[in-house]
């Protein structure tokens, strides 16, 4: 199966409005609350897909007695691990005459030392049954920065590979301890490295030992990058109108359900399944989804390789 961890779950509370105007007032349906965070999206996604999941998360308060209700209505296999603090909420407004989305996050507050070692008890039971291990999302504040080369390593320690979709040092973290794959955006990647050129970061993070990067580049498509083949790009004639918020999420699912069969999966395959989940994504009303237009979206992508390769 597919273990997901996500380190800072959030109730995901979306609207969508007409038109969003500065400083007006807009009357919206009710909002779309789901149990989020990145690493739950992944699982929606692949368990959606068909893909065997297990979703481990943490759950605190009253934000997180809805969250956990959600998650148990949804039918996504999961541990929850009971917190102190309050699980965190997002709030994503969607202008459907422009297309655009807002998002406001939450930061989150880090569980206490006995209550990460209960998610990691949680994760090393789960590994003995799983073929990927994802760990995606950002880490509260106050989080153990060894958090996620620690999950690597629990990975390796167990033939797994893992993937991780994170930012911040811990990016650099997870290329050091030999993550399977990186799933940076363009502005995490620069942030981690330090290199405004994403095929220059992609090969930072090879060069400190994870074995491939994904990146997404917004309308530009989605970078692949490994140090023993030509790196590639998948991109779209044109850009996608709708809400982004699950679109990396979605290609990670993707990458997740190819490495769960074949952890020497061909590159470009890799890159046009998740550029095409990605953009389905987009078109879905909520993160955690992706629209049923995937293989239609896979066959136009252009693949090429990117500028400077």
């Amino acid at each position: 199966m597919i273990v997901t961890v996500t380190p800072n779950p959030a109730l995901d509370l979306t609207w969508r409005a007409e038109r969003v105007v500065p400083g007006g007032s807009h009357r919206v349906d009710a909002a779309l609350a789901r149990a989020g965070g990145k690493g739950l999206n992944v699982a929606r996604v692949a368990h959606a897909q068909g893909a065997e999941v297990l979703a481990v998360t943490t759950a605190g308060g009253p934000v997180g007695e809805e969250f956990a209700n959600e998650l148990r209505a949804s039918g996504v296999p999961h541990r929850l691990v009971p917190v102190t603090a309050e699980t965190r909420r997002s709030a994503a407004i969607v202008d459907e005459t422009l297309g655009d989305t807002m998002i406001f996050n939450e930061r989150g507050t880090s569980p206490s030392p006995a209550e990460w070692a209960a998610l990691l008890d949680e994760v090393q039971a789960a590994l003995p049954g799983a073929g990927v291990l994802v760990v995606s999302g950002s880490l509260p504040r106050g989080a153990d920065p060894e958090l996620v080369p620690r999950l690597v390593h629990l990975a390796t320690a167990h033939a797994v590979p893992a993937i991780v979709d994170t930012s911040g040092p811990a990016v650099l973290a997870a290329a050091t301890a030999g993550a399977a794959l990186l799933k940076p955006n363009r502005a995490e990647l620069a942030e981690a490295t330090g290199l405004e050129d994403p095929l220059e970061g992609a090969r930072e993070l090879l060069r400190r030992g994870a074995r491939r990067v994904l990146c997404s580049l917004g309308a530009e498509g989605m970078l692949l990058v490994r140090a023993d083949a030509p790196p590639l790009r998948a991109r779209l004639p044109e850009p996608l109108a709708g809400n982004p918020t699950g679109a990396g999420d979605a290609a990670v699912a993707a990458a997740a359900v190819l490495l769960h069969d074949d952890a020497a999966v061909d590159d470009e395959r890799l890159l046009v399944t998740a550029a095409a989940w990605s953009a389905a994504a987009v078109l879905a009303t909520g993160a955690g989804e992706i629209s049923p237009r995937h293989p239609e979206l896979a066959d136009r992508l252009i693949v090429d390789r990117p500028a400077g390769a």
